[in-house]
């Protein structure tokens, strides 16, 4: 047999990964980090003197296009590997992120009519303007008693699709009436590539209220949320549901030729980042829960069975396996909150160190967090810099340190920030495990996994697990790269399912972190205070919330 190779292509929030990867050995063969030229857009519209309001986070979809192409060609470049061998490509992408399309898939926003219009232009998973939205969608789903709110631990998030789109027709009607479609970013670059919609099981499942057995909610519900939503599923959106792992078609000639690859290429519906990031960790068994760790971090594992776990995200039958309920939980700030503090909290004497030294200034940070001791920092973080995704599900809740006094170091901030991330991690599993899901190995993926130690035993001294680091680059890529196999088939060089492709292609020795038990002594005593902190600011004091209130009122909001 031929060698065949495919691409794995993920879309995450700053830039896209490529990896070409060999389909009989899962080698890999070069890779490729294209940035988005817009980048994260907070401030104004490109080309734009409009500013945007609070808690606004766009990005432009031609980034996309451009950073898919620009890796694609240097991989090829690089391999030089022919491209008649090239069989396959898998997508993956962070959501929920929409954009507002006309039938034959342009974005609204490239429309001259309405490129002035924020709303015309892709809203990034992170974009938190429409928490009013999300909230009108759960009261009214509570009071509906509606089924489907179970699957997704009793809340939907402002993070999702529907109150995005809500936020659209409140605020811009005229966008929604002209918009065709509203698609996920990732389901629009399966639909650039081989030219028609293939929606994503996934994506409809964690971000969309869908499900294999129901479909989506009723004509009813969507009527009570809004008179104009009464057909919005047939109107908007597509009810036609394609399975994870299937083929959505082979590349069309236009894009062939732009890729620099032919016809017979098979694409792979979507699937989002964090839950692809579980295939290229090569975790295929219940007891396992994989945490894809970058500027968020997202807590994904299987289960035979489907269990409703109050708080998390979401569970979706064949979600992330066929054969499984996949569930995600996660924390809406992760890398974010350290590079937060390397921005705005380090001074410049470490900046010059760094420099001195030819170290970064994250390994100067981590050096000297290293060298104390579990509590000799006298602090004790909430890791809610951009709000709580589980278990509180409320993205008005905020940051907070405790414990500071003239003695406080940048250092011991750093480890205080980084301890949180953990805490908040024990208070998801210890949810899972309360509603009968036992998590006994805990896989660790992602930039923020690999490139932090200390990070990895803190994870390890506070959970009380053994945290295995994935050591295979680009987890999530890997994890697109065998859904491009899975969607070429044995036929075309691939595999015919999931679980025999990961089996051929995700090989890798993870470093694992033991727990020390000392520490983890002390560190179960840290979290009995870090409850009391959750508890009291997340549930019982509304003192974050009238805080934003008077920010709201002043004007002092970022923008």
């Amino acid at each position: 047999m031929n060698d065949k190779y495919v691409f794995g292509i993920d879309f995450g929030t700053e830039s896209a990964r490529a990896v070409l990867v060999h389909v009989q050995s899962g080698k890999l063969i070069t890779a490729a980090v294209g940035c988005y030229p817009h980048g994260i857009i907070t401030e104004k519209l490109p080309g734009s003197e409009q500013e945007l309001e609070r808690n606004w986070v766009l990005q432009h979809p031609e980034d996309y296009l451009y950073a898919l192409k620009d890796t694609v060609k240097r991989c090829l470049e690089h391999s030089r590997i022919d491209v008649k061998n090239i069989i396959g490509i898998g997508i993956d992408f962070t959501a929920s992120t929409i954009l507002p399309i006309k039938k034959n898939g342009l974005p609204l926003c490239l429309d001259p009519k309405y490129k002035e219009n924020p709303h015309s232009w892709v809203k990034l998973w992170k974009h938190h303007a429409a928490h009013k939205e999300a909230a009108l969608i759960n009261q009214i789903s509570h009071q509906r008693q509606e089924y489907f709110l179970r699957r997704y631990g009793g809340e939907i998030s402002e993070e999702w699709m529907l109150p995005k789109i809500l936020q659209i027709l409140h605020e811009s009607p005229e966008v929604y009436e002209a918009a065709d479609k509203f698609i996920e970013a990732g389901d629009w670059i399966v639909m650039q590539l081989v030219g028609s919609e293939r929606r994503s099981s996934c994506m409809a499942g964690y971000k969309g209220m869908w499900s294999k057995q129901i479909g989506f909610p009723s004509e009813e519900y969507f009527q009570a949320i809004h008179p104009r939503f009464k057909h919005f599923t047939k109107e908007k959106l597509n009810e036609r549901i394609y399975p994870v792992g299937s083929r959505a078609g082979f590349l069309t000639k236009g894009m062939a030729d732009k890729l620099g690859l032919t016809e017979s290429v098979a694409v792979s519906v979507s699937m989002i980042d964090a839950h692809a990031a579980v295939l290229g960790a090569g975790v295929t068994q219940p007891g396992k829960m994989v945490l894809a760790m970058g500027t968020s971090i997202c807590h994904m594992c299987i289960d035979h069975r489907e269990i409703f776990v109050s708080g998390i995200s979401g569970v979706v039958e064949d979600g992330i396996l066929p054969g499984y309920f996949g569930y995600e939980a996660g924390q809406s700030a992760g890398g974010d909150s350290l590079l937060w503090f390397i921005k705005n909290g380090v001074p410049s004497h470490l900046m010059d160190e760094a420099v001195r030294s030819g170290d970064s200034i994250y390994q100067i940070l981590e050096d000297k967090a290293s060298r104390l001791q579990p509590g000799e920092h006298g602090l004790i973080a909430l890791d809610w810099w951009n709000g709580n995704r589980s278990i509180l599900k409320d993205a008005n809740l905020s940051g907070l340190i405790i414990g500071l006094t003239l003695q406080t170091k940048p250092e011991h901030l750093y480890r205080a920030l980084m301890e949180s991330l953990a805490f908040g991690t024990k208070k998801i599993l210890n949810a899972f495990y309360e509603n009968g899901i036992k998590i006994n190995e805990i896989y660790a993926c992602g930039g923020l996994a690999e490139k932090n130690k200390l990070l990895m035993q803190l994870f390890a001294d506070i959970t009380g697990k053994k945290i295995y680091v994935v050591t295979l680059p680009y987890a999530s890529a890997m994890g697109a790269a065998v859904l491009a196999a899975t969607a070429a088939g044995k036929e075309n060089g691939g595999w015919d399912t999931i679980e025999e492709a990961m089996y051929r292609m995700i090989h890798y020795e993870p470093i694992v972190y033991q727990p020390n038990e000392q520490s983890k002594a002390i560190y179960h005593q840290l979290f009995t205070w870090y409850e009391f902190l959750y508890d009291y600011f997340g549930k019982e004091s509304m003192l974050m919330k009238e805080i934003l209130a008077i920010k709201k009122q002043k004007g002092s909001g970022e923008k």
